[in-house]
């Protein structure tokens, strides 16, 4: 049998690694040793990414729920509004209470008083 080389399979794996390294600088786009390394960190980074915008979210809803609550008078603080909201059993979650704060402030206040009634 004939010895095979990778030659075609080879230079398919390196097209792919460069076209992901495409816009690393200096070696992080030529060299495909240095190039693999940095799409693998790249993946990571993205990985980690996604995670963490949630998060950023989260914080962001928080704060313009807590915003919009200091703005109304007689108003609960945030922890207890959600526990009133818990206990209630309406199910809005931060996203949604955030939009409703931001757009519709009358809406945000009927749910706010709502929920701190007995």
């Amino acid at each position: 049998m004939p010895r095979t080389k990778t030659g075609s399979v080879r230079r398919q794996g390196h097209k792919k690694v460069f076209s992901l390294a495409k816009g690393f600088r200096m070696t992080r786009n030529r060299l495909f040793k240095v190039a693999h390394e940095a799409v693998i960190h790249a993946g990571q980074y993205a990985y980690a990414g996604r995670k963490e915008k949630k998060q950023q979210f989260r914080t962001t809803w928080i704060s313009r729920i807590n915003a919009a609550l200091s703005s109304l008078e007689n108003a609960p603080k945030y922890s207890r509004l959600i526990k009133g909201l818990s206990d209630k059993k309406v199910s809005l979650n931060r996203k949604s209470l955030a939009a409703l704060a931001v757009k519709l402030p009358n809406a945000f206040k009927d749910v706010v008083f709502f929920s701190a009634s007995k």
